[in-house]
């Protein structure tokens, strides 16, 4: 059975993180989400191949798409032209055409299937593979005053430091220092050579390599860009008073998130001033910066 990966549809909706790279090298549980979603399809058993190589019998895949592998393979034994949706129509995959409107077939499948269209999308995509770790590794250095549960990966160089608490699923890369006394919460992916410091809180969160996250930062169901520097005490606002979902503006328009919980869309290159505070569901944009005590309520793109 062959599979290919076509471009996504929309990656200009998860600025600022695509701002300076492709949808496909946007990380899920520190993995470029190419790579991850090629890996798990070479498990099913699929043979990968180019778009312009696919056949009548390639299920094409557009990359901004998660899709459990169980509806994948039974789209796969259809023998007719038919396309894979979500419950809420949204297609998925499809094979026996190169446009999926000229489908015979419509396979509704309610396995947890979703497109990967905003950046709370990633944050979801983060926990369903996170979700799916079923072994601790601690490669590298862990305090006997640290206090740690459920899955966690820890890789070479990394140090975790006294007084900590880390509470699964959690993955942490190379040459990172979390501690002493920081608070990591799952669903949370945290890159090579970050920085978490004293007292500081991250939870259900992505943080990007070489980011330093000053003492008694709270940060959480955010995404985090690559050499940002979160001053210290800067927070993150995840949860409204009113218990409605969270909206976000995406190109001029309010778009309902689908969240109770979400936090700051963060690009490359931010430096936040000390004790700035960022409204849930705010955008800041690449190298921009805030002044110490900011209160940032609209997004900075």
């Amino acid at each position: 059975m062959q599979a290919t990966l076509l471009p996504p549809r929309n990656p200009a909706f998860c600025a600022p993180i695509t701002s300076n790279r492709a949808l496909g090298a946007c990380l899920i549980a520190n993995l470029p989400m190419r790579e991850l979603l090629e890996a798990d399809l070479r498990r099913a058993g699929l043979q990968l191949v180019e778009p312009k190589e696919a056949c009548a019998r390639t299920i094409r895949i557009p990359l901004d798409n998660w899709i459990e592998l169980g509806a994948l393979l039974l789209l796969g034994r259809t023998p007719n032209t038919a396309c894979l949706l979500d419950s809420s129509g949204n297609t998925l995959a499809w094979k026996g055409s190169d446009n999926s409107a000229e489908c015979e077939e419509k396979i509704v499948t309610d396995a947890n299937c979703f497109p990967v269209i905003y950046p709370w999308d990633l944050l979801r995509m983060n926990e369903e593979v996170l979700a799916l770790m079923d072994e601790s590794s601690l490669l590298g250095e862990v305090s006997p005053l640290a206090s740690l549960s459920g899955c966690i990966r820890l890789a070479n160089g990394s140090r975790i430091l006294p007084g900590t608490v880390i509470e699964g699923p959690v993955i942490i890369g190379p040459n990172s220092q979390i501690g002493p006394n920081a608070y990591i919460r799952g669903a949370t992916s945290i890159g090579a050579n970050c920085y978490v410091g004293n007292g500081a809180e991250v939870k259900n969160s992505i943080i990007y390599n070489n980011t330093y996250i000053s003492r008694q930062c709270y940060v959480g169901d955010s995404i985090i860009g690559t050499h940002v520097t979160l001053g210290a005490g800067t927070c993150t606002e995840n949860h409204r008073h009113d218990g409605r979902h969270h909206v976000s503006m995406i190109q001029g328009k309010q778009v309902n998130t689908g969240r109770l919980k979400l936090g700051a869309i963060l690009g490359d290159g931010v430096r936040t001033g000390v004790n700035t505070s960022i409204e849930a569901g705010v955008k800041i944009g690449v190298a921009r910066t805030t002044q110490p005590g900011s209160y940032i309520s609209k997004d900075l793109l």
